[in-house]
């Protein structure tokens, strides 16, 4: 956003000081505050309102994928045999000497 050091905050507050005068000078900063707390609820509006949006498409998009899974068929796994073990894999190495 704007991007004010204290060099720059402290002569603003001069020149306010100057040109409002310092009997209106708090009314001013409380009215300038009043705003600037509407402008960052504002922006956290958007904010809250742009996450949601991309939430809710996140969701349609895995409620499709949840549907496509759903429809897709699936053939069932043929049962194993528990007692017979597969035949050990032959070795083409010589034995050691």
């Amino acid at each position: 956003m704007l991007d004010f050091s204290w060099s720059h905050i402290l002569v603003l507050l001069i020149v306010a000081l100057v040109v409002v005068g310092p009997k209106d000078l708090p009314r001013l900063m409380h009215t300038a505050g009043r705003w600037m707390g509407k402008a960052r609820a504002m922006a956290n509006d958007f904010r809250k309102s742009f996450d949601d949006m991309a939430r809710a498409s996140e969701l349609d998009e895995l409620r499709k994928e949840i549907e496509a899974l759903r429809t897709t068929r699936v053939e069932p796994i043929p049962p194993v045999d528990h007692g017979v073990l597969p035949p050990a894999p032959e070795t083409t190495q010589p034995p050691p000497p």
